[in-house]
């Protein structure tokens, strides 16, 4: 298990590929499960030219890592990764990747999903993003999507 958070940009299969050659991962799993979500160029019908995402390091540190242990206990997880952006972003920039091996599909693509539902409702950053109308503080989505 490996949680990240990176004040500069990464790329994602990269890290995937690396993490699973550095583990000790070997031969035991038979599904990798992985989300990549990057930013995009709009917000609720306005352009975003770019956005800031702000923490605390050791807060959001915790809880990432309290998420992958709740994975682990929930599923039979052999590895997960986790890895978060935080200040500047511009659009197609990646912003978070998790990944999730199991020796089953159904165990990574399940922890996989609940990482970043939750992660995305509960993790303790702050968004602002800037565009044609100017800067603007982003409150958390709730509704799922």
């Amino acid at each position: 298990m490996s949680t990240h958070i990176s004040l500069q940009a990464f790329d994602p299969w990269r890290a995937i590929a690396e993490h699973q050659q550095q583990s000790a991962l070997d031969k035991q799993f038979g599904a990798t499960a992985s989300f990549v979500g990057t930013m995009r160029d709009f917000n609720d019908s306005a352009n975003v030219s770019r956005m800031v995402l702000e923490h605390y390091p050791e807060m959001t540190q915790h809880y990432l890592e309290q998420l992958e242990n709740q994975a682990q206990q929930k599923w039979e997880l052999l590895d997960s990764l986790i890895i978060h952006r935080v200040g500047e972003i511009t659009p197609a920039d990646p912003i978070v990747l998790i990944a999730c091996w199991s020796a089953h599909r159904r165990a990574a693509l399940d922890a996989c999903s609940w990482l970043i539902e939750e992660l995305k409702h509960n993790a303790p950053f702050w968004k602002k993003e800037s565009g044609q109308n100017g800067d603007r503080w982003v409150e958390k989505n709730t509704d799922g999507l």
